[in-house]
Formats: C-alpha cells, sequence, structure tokens
C-alpha cells in the first residue's frame, strides 16, 4: 500500500515538471528564467503573452483532457473486461466527430468554441443510443452487446461522416484540422465550458471504483454479493460519454492515450481500481501534454498535432507491453 501511494505521489510530480515544461517550451524560444519570471509577474510583454494567452490554457486543457482520456479507458476496459477497448469503442469518438460534420457542413458553424457543443452533443447521442441498442430485447446489457452495439453505431457513423465531406470539399478542409486531434488555439473559453462535465465524469469515475472491482468477479458473483451491475454500467457508461464527449469535443479524436495508459496503469499496481482509476487520471496527462510539447519543438516553427505524435509515441510503448508479457489481467 506504501509503495503504491509513493507511486502515485511520484507521477504527481512527474506531472508536475510536465506541465512546467508546457509551459516552458515552444515554437518560440523562451528561456526559462524569463518563463518563471512572466508566469508569476506578467507584464504584457510579448513574452508574458505567449506564456499566459496560449500556453497556460493549452496546458490545463491538455491536463483535463489527459485525464479524461485515460480515466475513460480504463473504465470502458473495466466494463467491458476488453484489455483492447478504448473511448472509442462505444461510438463516443465518432459521435463526437458527426457532431462536427453537422455543425460544419449543414450549420456553417465555425472554430473550435462553435462546434464544441455540437461535439459534445453527437458524443452523448451515440453512447444513448448504443445503450439503447445494447440492452434492446429482455436480456440486460451485456460487454458483449455494448461491444457489438458501438461497432455498428461506430461503422454507420463512420459511412455518414464520409459520405458528407466528400460532397463538401470546403467541410472537408475545415473538419480535417480538428479530426487530426490538437490543443493549438484553444483558449480559457474552451476550458471554462468543458470543466463542469469534466469534473463531474471524473468524479463519478473514481466513485465507481468499488463497483468496478465486484464487478470483475464475473456477473452472478457480484449479484450474490449484491452488487447492482445494471446500474453500474449505467453509471460507468454515463462516466465515459461526460469524459469522452468533452475531451474529444475539445480536442478532437486522440488515440492510444485511453488504450495504452490503464494497462502502464496495472502493469505499476495491478487490477485493483481503486489504484488503477487515479493512476490513469495522472498518467495520462503525462502522455499528453509530454506529446503536446515534443511536438511544438520538433515541428517549429509549426508544430506537430498531439494526436499524430500520441500515435507515434504510444503505439511502440503498448506494443512493448504486449511483447514483455499479456495484456494485463482485468
Amino acid at each position: 500500500m506504501i509503495s503504491r501511494t509513493a507511486g502515485l505521489l511520484a507521477a504527481v510530480v512527474v506531472l508536475g515538471v510536465v506541465v512546467l515544461t508546457g509551459v516552458w517550451l515552444g515554437t518560440k524560444d523562451i528561456s526559462f528564467l524569463e518563463t518563471w519570471r512572466v508566469l508569476w509577474h506578467p507584464d504584457g510583454s510579448p513574452d508574458s503573452i505567449i506564456i499566459h494567452d496560449y500556453r497556460i490554457p493549452r496546458t490545463i486543457l491538455g491536463l483535463l483532457v489527459g485525464a479524461a482520456l485515460g480515466l475513460s479507458g480504463a473504465l470502458l476496459q473495466a466494463l467491458t473486461r476488453n484489455p483492447l477497448a478504448d473511448p472509442g469503442l462505444l461510438g463516443v469518438s465518432l459521435g463526437a466527430s458527426s457532431g462536427v460534420v453537422v455543425a460544419i457542413a449543414f450549420l456553417g458553424v465555425a472554430g473550435v468554441l462553435g462546434y464544441v457543443w455540437f461535439a459534445f452533443a453527437g458524443a452523448a447521442i451515440a453512447a444513448v443510443v448504443v445503450y439503447l441498442l445494447g440492452s434492446a430485447g429482455r436480456t440486460p446489457a451485456t460487454p458483449e452487446r455494448l461491444v457489438l452495439a458501438g461497432s455498428a453505431v461506430t461503422a454507420v457513423l463512420y459511412a455518414f461522416n464520409t459520405a458528407v465531406l466528400l460532397v463538401n470539399p470546403q467541410a472537408f478542409n475545415q473538419f480535417r484540422f480538428w479530426n487530426a486531434g490538437s490543443l493549438a488555439g484553444r483558449g480559457y473559453d474552451v476550458v471554462v465550458d468543458l470543466l463542469p462535465f469534466l469534473v463531474a465524469g471524473i468524479l463519478l469515475a473514481l466513485s465507481l471504483a468499488r463497483p468496478l472491482n465486484v464487478l470483475a468477479l464475473g456477473e452472478e458473483m457480484s449479484r450474490a454479493l449484491g452488487a447492482n451491475v445494471g446500474q453500474t454500467r449505467i453509471l460507468g457508461a454515463a462516466a465515459v460519454t461526460l469524459l469522452c464527449g468533452a475531451a474529444t469535443a475539445a480536442a478532437g479524436p486522440i488515440g492510444f492515450v485511453g488504450l495504452a495508459v490503464p494497462h502502464v496503469a496495472r502493469l505499476l499496481v495491478g487490477p485493483d481500481q481503486r489504484w488503477v482509476l487515479p493512476y490513469s487520471l495522472v498518467l495520462a496527462p503525462i502522455l499528453l501534454i509530454g506529446s503536446d510539447t515534443l511536438g511544438r519543438v520538433i515541428g517549429s516553427p509549426g508544430e506537430v498535432q498531439v494526436g499524430i505524435v500520441t500515435a507515434f509515441v504510444g503505439a511502440p510503448v503498448f506494443l512493448a507491453l504486449c511483447r514483455r508479457r499479456k495484456l494485463s489481467s482485468l
């Protein structure tokens, strides 16, 4: 228990260092001493504006989005008992994408803050449809039925998005920048608008740690122990919708964070969700903010979108975990 606590505290320290590095490094070279000075004493200089108006908001957003993706991935893997589950499994990511496509192609909405609510609404509607399909009939929603329903909804939404974007090149040009996954161009307004959903999703997810541990014993054993399996799955799906919907709406689809980070957490602390969820909450922002900072450094004077960097960084890490051992037990 002490080692797990110490490990979590060490991860928090690393996260603090990564956050400070994200504020310090970027496409414009600003010394660390100057960054530290204007961080606490903004003076309206060009460096101060860059730090306070651009780097700090995107770092805060990276912190929130990373935490949301890590938690939603851990939740989905626990709920479906599928080690390959990620936030796109229940159609949430494609639902958000469809919301953006509708906003751009049919309503003429432009800009991140303009279509962020359409993305969130699309994610929520997709999650509800998947759950209704998975629970249709006399039998309750099972992990297998939810996965099948999510795959079906994802296929339909992908076809819809492709059809709309193929006949509307202008919408495609706008959509492709959001679809790459990026923290650039997001200000405090996006953070403030989505913060209530992210905080609610994080608190709900953490409160499900004990029920998820019981659920891992199997449905029959869970019911024998008095657990409400249906309620746990409904609350888990709601938490995933809040977390993944808000994160995808704000930053676009970002892969491998929700897939790989929970495996790293289970590798460190075992299958106990009381530890897996907090570790995922801390480790995922380390990966996301670190990838965003790396993308700005290697892409200078431009930048490489964080969604591209996480794919290049996360995929080898995940493959290495698979080669070293079997996927962490759920």
